[in-house]
């Protein structure tokens, strides 16, 4: 039988650790003790038993579900989509749109799941041209490939295809990508606690170096 360990990842314990905490007492809840895993993705987990993984980071959901021995993964969005543990916010038919994260481009359970959360919290989407399987980047995976100037324009130019100001991201770097972009990211794990999404670090060199500082102490 799997073991199970959620893995909050490194851009949430950056972003918003005491919602990591939140998520983590609800699973504790109603999983049984679960244990978190602060190890980054990046680094061998070291897992001496078949442990599966609760995701909420579209890079650990790939990193976790291919590269490591004794390791699967879940994404947390699987969990609540088919839930009735979690006390969902009503949104009230708000009008969103989405951006679906590159590491989870071919994961269709993952984006049904997301939209099924959107679903349950009343909130009213409009899907860009580009959406699930054949999303776009959000510009941010351009970063150490292009000049950094070039990378922001890459971030302007996906915020210009999506059809309104707000947009339901699940990943972190996507949120701070739609800042630079002009639009309001509206980050999952917000929404789940009735939060608002804020800017903090944007400018990708220094978002990136908060990323590598967090991974090399984890």
């Amino acid at each position: 039988m799997n073991e199970f360990k959620f893995a909050p990842g490194c851009a949430l314990m950056i972003y918003k650790p005491e919602l990591a905490e939140k998520l983590h007492s609800v699973l504790n809840k109603t999983l049984g003790k679960t244990d978190m895993h602060l190890d980054c993705c990046q680094h061998e987990p070291n897992l001496k038993n078949a442990t599966q993984i609760i995701n909420i980071c579209p890079g650990c959901d790939k990193r976790f579900r291919s590269d490591y021995e004794y390791s699967s993964t879940i994404s947390l969005w699987e969990l609540l989509a088919e839930s009735d543990f979690f006390p969902f916010p009503d949104y009230n038919g708000e009008k969103m749109t989405i951006i679906d994260a590159c590491p989870t481009r071919d994961q269709v359970i993952v984006h049904q799941s997301i939209r099924k959360i959107i679903h349950k919290m009343n909130i009213s989407l409009v899907e860009p041209k580009k959406t699930g399987t054949r999303s776009t980047c959000c510009g941010d995976g351009f970063y150490g490939e292009i000049p950094v100037e070039n990378v922001k324009d890459q971030m302007r130019k996906k915020a210009k295809e999506l059809p309104l100001m707000d947009v339901v991201v699940y990943c972190v770097s996507c949120a701070k990508s739609m800042f630079i972009g002009n639009k309001q990211p509206r980050y999952l794990v917000d929404l789940l606690f009735k939060e608002t999404t804020v800017p903090k670090t944007c400018e990708p060199d220094e978002w990136h170096k908060e990323l590598r500082d967090y991974i090399e102490k984890h």
